[in-house]
């Protein structure tokens, strides 16, 4: 249908019965023809029944996190190549509630997203301020540096995947969005950005916004120029909300 993607953060949500009745509706009616692209990232314990459920369709599945580190004695980490075998292509790093809850760094995110490059999974950078943050006018400065600290530990060319999700950390499950053309100028700053990095990395990057993304607003958000579809919290639990957005 178009560029855009439309990604499902289900967090720590689900059960089997969920996940079951979830994929039935969407493998029943999603085509790709009249709907935008679709990802989803459930909690680890859902991803190979995520997987086999969706193996017909070309909706592709990613995680919620990722280990920094290959293999080891790292209890309770999920590496990239178990992402992998579970058919995992893409993986989210950085998402504001493992900086602000679980107290993940900068360089940790780093690693994080250096493993999944290192892994050919696509990670989904998330970065975004706070409201204290955005009252301050740190907005930028806020994107310049989160980005950065990315950049500076990771050899990034024009070849490199990934994606980059603003997911302003004031409008998450607030009911709050930012307006279509208010993102669209972090959107277009965010851009600037990689395009300092290289110009063909920065008009391949996908940047998705991920602020209380709903049926009502998604529309207007997807057909601003610099922003290439959402990252869906709460409104991806239900079905066929998620189906809706998509096919804005």
């Amino acid at each position: 249908m178009s560029k855009i993607l439309v990604a499902a953060n289900w967090k720590m949500n689900g059960s089997k019965s969920f996940v079951s009745d979830f994929i039935r509706e969407i493998a029943s009616n999603y085509n790709q023809e009249h709907y935008h692209k679709l990802l989803i990232c459930p909690p680890f314990p859902y991803l190979d029944q995520v997987s086999k459920g969706l193996s017909k369709t070309d909706i592709q599945i990613g995680a919620q996190d990722i280990a920094q580190f290959e293999n080891g004695a790292y209890t309770g980490e999920v590496s990239a190549e178990m992402l992998s075998d579970n058919d995992c292509k893409y993986v989210l790093v950085g998402h504001s509630e493992r900086r602000t809850i679980l107290g993940e760094k900068d360089h940790i995110i780093s690693e994080k997203f250096n493993m999944a490059i290192k892994k050919n999974l696509v990670p989904i950078l998330c970065i975004g301020e706070t409201h204290d943050q955005k009252e301050k006018s740190l907005t930028e400065e806020i994107i310049d540096s989160q980005i950065t600290a990315i950049a500076d530990g990771i050899d990034l060319d024009k070849h490199s995947k990934f994606i980059i999700a603003y997911e302003p950390i004031w409008a998450i499950g607030s009911g709050l969005s930012a307006t279509p053309e208010d993102a669209q100028d972090v959107h277009e700053f965010i851009r600037y950005i990689i395009k300092k990095i290289s110009k063909e990395l920065a008009e391949s990057t996908q940047i998705l916004y991920g602020g209380s993304v709903n049926i009502n607003n998604a529309k207007k958000l997807f057909s601003m120029p610099d922003i290439d579809g959402g990252l869906i919290g709460g409104a991806s639990l239900d079905s066929s909300g998620f189906l809706a957005i998509a096919k804005q």
